[in-house]
């Protein structure tokens, strides 16, 4: 199985750094084109799934949308893939967190894994919600040893959690090391979405 997650199109929100998590933004015209961007590279490739699974979040399942036309693929949203809940601390940059919540912000820097944001999802939360969306997706398309295609699209933090969760990666290394652009895909290794997670 060729398993890849895409992190959708750019938002205003990310243009103007301000912290989305669970806060349904749409994509801007920028995001739009990215977008479509996307769907033309994997065209490119020979990339073709039968359907594209997406947060139903609109930033993601917009560009999933987009994606799934161009590649005639059936689009499915798939509650679980939204991206982690920030809190109290949407809507807001990072440098305002600190500023307003420093003692908060040190705990969950300290150990972001486990460490909830006030009223937000650790990232172990997140992960907890996503492998068993993520194994019935790969399950659905036939197992990881399928020939075939399948395309997820989700978020920044989803692509960093996963892929610091498969590669033993230290959380508070994730964004140095997978932070992805906005309209970018990762290879996922479908093996890993069988139970039990470990």
């Amino acid at each position: 199985m060729d398993l890849r997650l895409a992190r959708h199109g750019e938002t205003e929100w990310n243009v103007q750094k301000w912290i989305q998590g669970g806060t349904d933004i749409p994509l801007n015209e920028n995001g739009v084109q990215q977008a479509g961007q996307l769907a033309d590279r994997l065209l490119a490739e020979g990339f073709r799934p039968a359907r594209v699974y997406a947060s139903p979040m609109r930033r993601a399942l917009d560009t999933a949308r987009i994606v799934s036309d161009a590649l005639q693929a059936e689009c499915i949203p798939s509650p679980g893939l939204e991206e982690i809940n920030f809190g109290l601390w949407e809507g807001l940059t990072w440098d305002q967190v600190q500023e307003r919540y420093p003692a908060d912000f040190r705990q969950w820097y300290g150990n972001r894994r486990y460490q909830r944001p006030p009223q937000g999802e650790s990232y172990q939360d997140l992960l907890e919600r996503m492998l068993p969306v993520l194994s019935e997706i790969v399950q659905r398309e036939g197992g990881p040893d399928a020939s075939c295609h399948v395309l997820v699209v989700a978020h920044s933090a989803s692509v960093m959690s996963l892929l610091s969760w498969m590669h033993d990666t230290p959380f508070s290394e994730m964004v140095s090391r997978y932070r992805t652009q906005n309209g970018q895909t990762v290879m996922l290794d479908a093996q890993r979405f069988l139970p039990p997670f470990t």
